[in-house]
């Protein structure tokens, strides 16, 4: 992990293992509500040891990093704008999850001379979330942490591979999310998950976003998707003129498929 001092605050970045080189080409991974760095460990690995510059970043207030959460998708760009600006980094590729892939859209559209490729991954806009969750999310956490890994994972018998053999990916999703959860404290009244919720919920300025991104763009889909289903992308791919690679996996695609997730990644900022 590498610390930077951006917006007053430490910001904390896995850097895949590998010194991090702004001289290399670039690749921020923004991680979803309730999650940290440590959902992107296999990418990051793979890109920093194949010539990238990694970061893969711990939002404000999640992880690693100093609070608190940002306001809002908008606040959260500001963040990564400025974290690119304290590593050194002039130009680079972002890929973020859910919540992040809204992030990494608005990144790529406030400086799109400095994003080189977006890819969105279980994504979706509106991200709307619904109240019963919300209100969930705010009186009972525990009870929907349970339900959002339900609906994220697309089987209760989910090959045990990902980060290696004998790994529950329920379990360990799970685990994630309390400690997340735990380290994020009290936000505004409530807690860092229905904050993270409303922050998504909220994310209005999608397709005036899209409007501004000159890079060229990637969805990469899960097919069982029950939080962002793949149906809901057709406008925002259609303004973005995003290729599509869609995946059999639930919304949480790097645990389900890391293989294949690599090899659309793979492809996806080398153009193919």
């Amino acid at each position: 992990m590498k610390s930077f001092s951006v917006q007053g605050r430490r910001l904390s970045a896995y850097t895949g293992g590998r010194h991090f080189d702004p001289t290399l080409p670039c690749l921020v991974f923004v991680h979803g509500a309730l999650n940290d760095h440590s959902v992107w460990t296999l990418l990051a690995r793979w890109f920093a040891h194949h010539g990238h510059a990694v970061l893969a970043i711990d939002l404000s207030g999640h992880g690693r990093s100093e609070g608190p959460p940002p306001a809002s998708v908008e606040a959260a760009a500001d963040v990564v704008l400025a974290l690119l600006d304290s590593a050194g980094v002039q130009r680079s590729a972002i890929a973020g999850h859910s919540m992040g892939s809204l992030i990494a859209l608005e990144t790529a559209a406030r400086a799109p001379e400095r994003i080189t490729q977006l890819v969105m991954i279980g994504t979706a806009f509106p991200m709307k979330v619904s109240p019963a969750l919300l209100d969930t999310a705010r009186q009972r956490p525990l009870a929907a942490i349970e339900m959002v890994n339900r609906f994220s994972i697309s089987t209760l018998a989910a090959k045990p591979s990902y980060p290696g053999p004998g790994m529950w990916l329920h379990g360990s999703s799970r685990a994630l999310m309390r400690r997340t959860l735990q380290g994020g404290g009290t936000v505004a009244g409530g807690n860092l998950f229905e904050h993270d919720f409303r922050v998504c919920d909220a994310y209005a300025e999608g397709m005036e976003a899209a409007a501004k991104v000159r890079c060229p763009t990637t969805f990469i889909l899960g097919r069982a998707d029950q939080m962002t289903p793949p149906k809901v992308t057709k406008d925002l791919a259609a303004a973005l003129k995003a290729k599509i690679v869609t995946l059999d996996a639930g919304h949480n695609l790097m645990a389900e498929q890391p293989d294949a997730m690599l090899a659309a990644l793979r492809g996806a900022l080398a153009g193919r």
